[in-house]
C-alpha cells in the first residue's frame, strides 16, 4: 500500500472528499497510488482526472457509464463522469448511482468528489452539502494550510460569510491555525453530513516549515476539540514537489 493511502487509512470501499484547498488533487494522487480496480468520479461538477494520472476517462449518461463498467476487467483507473454545459467541466452522478457504479463495476476503490469549492482554500457548506453516496465509507475532508494569516475574505475562501458565522469572525480577520481546527470540529463546518462516517481532516499545502508548523498547531487543538477523528494528515500534494511522499507528517492524538 501506498504511503499516502496507509497514512489516510484507506483500503477499499467508496471514499469521498470534501472541503476546499485540493480535494482533486488528493484524489488524483491516490488514484496514482492505486494498484487495483479504481473508479473516480464525482457528485458535483468536475474537471476530468489530468492525463499523467494514468485515469481513462468515459463520458455519458448515467445507464450508459455503469454498462461501461460492467465490462471494465482488470485491474486500471477509470473515471466516469457526465457531460455539461460548462467549458471544461463534467457533471456529477447521482449519489445513489455512484454506489451502483461501485458495486456493478467490482471496484475495489472508488473516489468521489462530493462538493465544490470554487478554488479557494477553506469553506463551510451550505445545506445540501456535501453530496455523498449512501454507501461511502470514509469522508476526506480537506482545507488549506495556506489560508493561515490570510484575511477573511471571498478572494481566500468560499462563501466567507458561512465560514464567518462559523468562526464568529468579522469579514477581513486574519485567519489562525485555532480557526481551522474550529472548521474542522464545528457540527456546521465541515463535520455537517458526515454523521456516523468514518473521518479523515487533510491539511493540505503544508510546503514548507513555517506552514508546517502552523498546520501542526491546527491540527493538534482540532485533534483535542473532537473524538470523530483519529488523525490529521498534513500533505503537499504538489506533483513536482521534491518529497518523495505527499505525506508530510501524521498526527495524532
Amino acid at each position: 500500500m501506498s504511503a499516502l493511502r496507509e497514512a489516510l487509512g484507506i483500503s477499499t470501499g467508496i471514499v469521498a472528499a470534501i472541503g476546499a484547498g485540493g480535494k482533486k488533487s488528493l484524489l488524483n494522487a491516490i488514484a496514482v497510488e492505486t494498484a487495483g480496480r479504481l473508479a473516480w468520479t464525482g457528485t458535483v461538477f468536475t474537471a476530468r482526472p489530468p492525463r499523467w494520472t494514468g485515469v481513462a476517462v468515459h463520458v455519458g449518461e448515467e445507464e450508459e457509464l455503469l454498462a461501461r463498467a460492467r465490462e471494465q476487467h482488470g485491474p486500471g483507473r477509470h473515471a466516469f463522469l457526465r457531460p455539461s454545459d460548462k467549458p471544461g467541466r463534467y457533471a456529477g452522478l447521482q449519489p445513489a448511482t455512484v454506489s451502483r457504479l461501485h458495486t456493478q463495476g467490482r471496484f475495489d476503490l472508488t473516489l468521489v468528489k462530493a462538493d465544490g469549492a470554487r478554488m479557494r482554500g477553506l469553506k463551510c457548506p451550505r445545506p445540501g452539502e456535501p453530496v455523498l453516496p449512501e454507501q461511502a465509507s470514509m469522508v476526506l475532508v480537506v482545507l488549506s494550510a495556506r489560508v493561515i494569516g490570510q484575511p477573511l475574505n471571498a478572494e481566500v475562501v468560499h462563501r466567507p460569510e458561512r465560514v464567518g458565522a462559523v468562526l464568529e469572525a468579522d469579514p477581513g480577520t486574519l485567519i489562525e491555525p485555532g480557526h481551522l481546527a474550529t472548521i474542522l470540529t464545528h457540527p456546521d463546518g465541515l463535520l455537517s453530513g458526515t454523521e456516523g462516517l468514518t473521518v479523515v481532516p487533510v491539511i493540505n499545502q503544508v510546503d514548507d516549515v513555517e506552514r508546517r508548523q502552523l498546520a501542526e498547531q491546527a491540527a493538534r487543538a482540532a485533534l483535542a476539540r473532537s473524538d470523530r477523528f483519529d488523525r490529521v494528515i498534513l500533505t503537499c500534494l504538489h506533483r513536482n514537489a521534491p518529497a518523495t511522499s505527499p505525506v508530510v507528517a501524521r498526527i495524532t492524538r
